[in-house]
């Protein structure tokens, strides 16, 4: 948050989908991939590289058909995406072209791997227009709320809330993709579904917040 808008600090934030206990216990999880990482001399900008390649490596499993193992390749990647940030702050902080770097992969990768997706969803699929589209419209709702995000900060204010913000998203995706590798179609779709719907609240939720701040900005 940023110091020139203190009474933004009083707003309600919001409650994500995963409980803070939970991700806390995410982040304990990972720690010693970050002290071993520490240990090798990995940088984060690497770790980001690495995990942008490795969920690559997960959608053209997908967009092949090879569900589970693209579900499995992509909680790797994931990972590594989470690593990244806590690597940085573990060696003194993210630089501005470590933060840039992570934001502008994050979102290549989320676009790579929808477009497997759709890839898989146009080859399996009998009709494939409104899977196509349920698919199309999970991805525009996550380039939203990244979009609020960094516009919010952009102009000095945040808006790190709502309900699906990136890691509920991937752990939506990650359920509906190994749900249909075993053979559970409407897993997928229903994934979809959820992430286009919760992705347009949580980008209504933080135009809302970022209002809330300036209007309490021009009260002070």
């Amino acid at each position: 948050m940023s110091a020139s808008h203190p009474r933004a600090g009083e707003l309600p934030r919001g409650s994500s989908l995963l409980s803070n206990r939970l991700k806390e216990a995410g982040r304990a999880f990972l720690a010693p991939l970050v002290r071993l990482a520490q240990r090798l001399g990995i940088t984060a900008n690497r770790v980001t590289v690495a995990g942008f390649c490795i969920v690559v490596a997960a959608a053209v499993l997908v967009a092949w058909g090879q569900l589970l193992v693209g579900a499995v390749v992509l909680v790797a990647g994931s990972l590594l995406d989470a690593v990244d940030g806590a690597l940085a702050r573990a060696t003194g902080g993210s630089t501005p072209f470590g933060g840039f770097l992570d934001s502008t992969l994050d979102r290549a990768a989320e676009a790579i791997l929808y477009v497997g997706i759709v890839a898989y969803l146009l080859g399996t699929s009998a009709d494939p227009l409104w899977p196509v589209l349920l698919a199309l419209a999970a991805l525009s709702g996550s380039f939203m709320v990244s979009y609020t995000r960094a516009k919010a900060e952009a102009i000095g204010l945040s808006a790190s809330v709502g309900l699906a913000p990136r890691t509920e998203r991937l752990v939506l995706i990650v359920a509906g993709i190994g749900l249909a590798g075993m053979g559970v179609e409407i897993g997928l779709l229903g994934a979809l579904g959820i992430i286009a719907a919760l992705s347009a609240a949580t980008t209504i939720q933080r135009i809302w917040h970022v209002r809330q701040q300036v209007a309490g900005t021009q009260e002070s």
